[in-house]
């Protein structure tokens, strides 16, 4: 995982006014967007971001050229767990490489679960994300926003969460199986898809589920019903690789719909 150690620009972010970054030209600018407190207990926010014409930022895994986002939530009060959810990304060239990412504005909900349902909680920390043209920079805000009883559904955080990959039963997935081979560094990881096709052309995303484990971009091929594809896993620390299979991810980004796989077994 990146971590940038240069604030090219940063931002409090505060309820129940939410104030922009990135002002005066700058290539994005970034607000939060106070939601609401579900019947369960949770609370839904959502983070938007707006760039620049030309612009573009990235998914949670940015592809082979772009840059991973990088979220610190150490500064929170009640809060037990914390759910991220992505909208369906782009598929981008650059420089010949697929990125993976958004464009013009994007708004991303995440889901917080307080320790307490019945006492105050507040979302504190630091996010650092790359926003990239013709070059890349790394764009940093550190927020704070106490989350409200109640509040109101926002249209924009609702879209953003309707718009979010199928799961596998939804796209008929039939069969999934990984194969593990060590290389010089790490793995050669090999998944096998048995799955309709989600429209050419589809790009695959492997994920180890691991943020010390850095995946490379995915080759694939189709052949009838049976997608495969391949990355290289490697610890970022240079330590030995445990691969849990059951947290790794497999995204599928089709034309015509992107598909969420979760775990890969052996095969």
């Amino acid at each position: 995982m990146i971590r940038f150690r240069t604030l090219l620009f940063a931002l409090a972010l505060l309820a129940p006014a939410p104030l922009f970054a990135g002002e005066g030209g700058e290539p994005a600018s970034i607000r939060i967007l106070p939601g609401w407190k579900s019947t369960e207990g949770h609370h839904f926010i959502g983070v938007e971001i707006s760039l620049e014409p030309g612009w573009k930022t990235y998914w949670r895994a940015p592809g082979e050229a772009g840059i991973p986002p990088y979220w610190d939530w150490s500064g929170s009060e009640n809060v037990a767990d914390l759910a991220i959810h992505w909208p369906v990304p782009e598929v981008f060239e650059y420089a010949g490489l697929d990125v993976i990412g958004y464009h013009d504005r994007v708004v991303i909900p995440i889901e917080i679960t307080p320790s307490d349902t019945g006492a105050p909680a507040r979302l504190s920390g630091h996010a650092e994300i790359g926003v990239c043209h013709e070059i890349c920079v790394p764009f940093s805000f550190d927020f704070a926003l106490d989350l409200e009883e109640g509040g109101r559904k926002v249209p924009a955080i609702i879209a953003a969460m309707i718009d979010q990959p199928v799961s596998a039963e939804t796209a008929k997935v039939e069969a999934v199986t990984c194969q593990a081979e060590p290389t010089a560094k790490g793995l050669k990881i090999t998944a096998k898809l048995t799955m309709p096709s989600a429209g050419s052309p589809e790009v695959v995303v492997i994920e180890s589920g691991d943020g010390d484990i850095w995946a490379s971009g995915a080759s694939s091929a189709r052949v009838g019903n049976v997608l495969t594809a391949s990355a290289e896993m490697m610890n970022l620390y240079g330590d030995p690789i445990a691969l849990n299979r059951s947290a790794m991810r497999i995204t599928v980004l089709g034309s015509d719909r992107a598909v969420d796989i979760l775990g890969c077994p052996g095969g």
